[in-house]
């Protein structure tokens, strides 16, 4: 959750009051302030602490009555400031505002360059991620975040500072979901919630109960939720019509896992709690959903999760188990663990089916492979369409994070052929893990441009920049996604 309530913008800087007006620096440059008495005593500490504007070099000092604290951030050098750098000095800002007890702080936006609406929709964005704290569980909550209200003060465009507000709450709420428990965050809550988002901007939500999957052709879907009777399975399908009419829609699937064991393949007991983050694919899925649902983008867009659990249950599926994908083709399931290819196989392949979609994108903590591969750097990528490609590269380029392609040759292919049915569902051992699960869900794509994320690597655990939380789920890819779909609406 969030603690800032609203970002605002004030063309006037006259008779301000706040607990904290904030200052950006470029190297080099002269700082010049509002001309007050608070400028003048910060002037004074610049000079003593021998501040030039370097980057992640700050200074503070006390101001008066109306003003109790000025502070000046370091830009760095011009030529070397990008959006990325501004949101990451953003969030920094309310930090020091918690750290402090702040309620409300006011920023001078030209001296941050705000003037551009880049930086504004990234400095806000930084704002709001920078206060994002996950203390739903705590009985007694110690040092909750204060910050409530930033005022930011020039000419600055509102609507790029209030839609990097909505992407940011965006993807504090992608956070949320990955770090709410799987007892708590079950796939009949997670469609539940997309319902609600859904139905707060007239979207159309499509519930498909785990009953139903058989009569449906989802055996490959139906062989991982079978183990999880206690939280039954769920297609969660949302359409968002903001484009033309007749317009193919845009894809976005995401797998749900919302707790993995592994099931019969179990997994090791050591870190296994961690296992509540492997629907993080949905959460992005869900991240883009809340903030689509806010700045209506000119674009059809298909929400699809396929959300279970992965359970060792007694009606649990075996490895060595055959099952028939949605678009017929015959699964030999190898490793239980490797389940949510499983998953996602049926989903992509319905999707395909019966929505015909422009494009799709999925999103899934796949492999622990890519984690060898990439570290927490980067989210690995592999697809079939290198225009769609060179969007979601684009779009990394725009938003900072950060993305590498993966080789998809027809050759990987070979190295998931089964011995007994059309697939199976893992490659030659250790072996190009996550290539071969991408390999694996290219079978159900057909020709439709695709690009899967394995963001098994980065949803959670990254702590830098400093705008990702100190614990807990990161929200990746929810600002690339937007960043993504509204180039594609313009």
């Amino acid at each position: 959750m969030v603690s800032i309530k609203s970002i605002e913008v004030q063309a006037k800087k006259e008779s301000i009051s706040s607990q904290l007006l904030v200052f950006g620096l470029k190297e080099g440059d002269i700082f010049s302030g509002w001309g007050d008495n608070a400028s003048s005593d910060l002037n004074k500490a610049i000079s003593m602490a021998s501040f030039t504007g370097k980057l992640g070099k700050t200074v503070h000092t006390f101001g008066n009555d109306n003003i109790q604290r000025v502070s000046v951030y370091g830009l760095g050098k011009e030529n070397k400031l990008n959006s990325d750098g501004i949101r990451e000095i953003a969030s920094k800002i309310s930090m020091y505002a918690n750290s402090h007890d702040l309620k409300d702080i006011s920023v001078d936006g030209e001296s941050f360059g705000l003037d551009s609406n880049v930086y504004a929709q990234a400095f806000a964005e930084g704002l709001v991620l920078g206060a994002y704290q996950f203390l739903d569980y705590k009985s007694k909550k110690k040092n909750p975040n204060t910050l409530v209200n930033v005022f930011i003060y020039g000419d600055v465009d509102v609507n790029a500072v209030s839609k990097g507000e909505v992407i940011g709450n965006g993807v504090a709420y992608a956070r949320d979901l990955g770090n709410h428990p799987a007892n708590i965050l079950t796939p009949a809550k997670l469609a539940e919630d997309a319902v609600e988002i859904g139905n707060s901007a007239g979207m159309k939500s499509t519930i498909i109960d785990v009953s139903e999957f058989q009569d449906l052709g989802f055996g490959s879907f139906y062989g991982v939720a079978q183990g999880s009777t206690a939280n039954p399975a769920k297609l969660i399908l949302v359409e968002y019509n903001g484009g033309k009419s007749g317009d193919k829609p845009f894809a976005l699937v995401g797998k749900g896992l919302t707790f993995d064991t592994g099931g019969i393949s179990i997994k090791p007991s050591g870190r296994m709690e961690e296992m509540k983050y492997d629907m993080c694919g949905s959460a992005v899925v869900m991240g883009v959903l809340k903030a689509v649902a806010s700045l209506k983008p000119k674009i059809n867009i298909i929400f699809a999760i396929g959300a279970t659990e992965n359970m060792p249950d007694g009606d649990a599926q075996r490895p060595g188990d055959i099952v028939t994908a949605y678009n017929g083709k015959t699964i030999e399931v190898i490793n239980t663990d490797a389940e949510g290819r499983l998953v996602l196989a049926d989903v992509l392949s319905y999707v395909n089916d019966k929505y015909s979609p422009v494009a799709m994108l999925d999103f899934a903590t796949l492999t622990g492979a890519v984690l060898i591969a990439l570290g927490d750097k980067a989210t690995g990528l592999m697809g079939n369409n290198k225009e769609l490609m060179d969007e979601v590269k684009s779009s990394s380029d725009d938003t900072g994070e950060r993305v590498w392609e993966l080789p998809l040759w027809d050759e990987y292919t070979e190295d998931i052929k089964s011995k007994f049915a059309d697939i199976k569902n893992v490659g030659n051992g250790r072996l190009a893990g996550t290539i071969t699960a991408g390999a694996f869900l290219k079978e159900f794509v057909e020709d439709t441009p695709w690009v899967h994320f394995d963001i098994a690597g980065t949803a959670w655990g990254p702590t830098k920049p400093s705008y990702q939380p100190k614990i807990g789920s990161t929200g990746v890819a929810v600002r690339l996604v937007y960043n993504l779909l509204e180039k594609r609406a313009n």
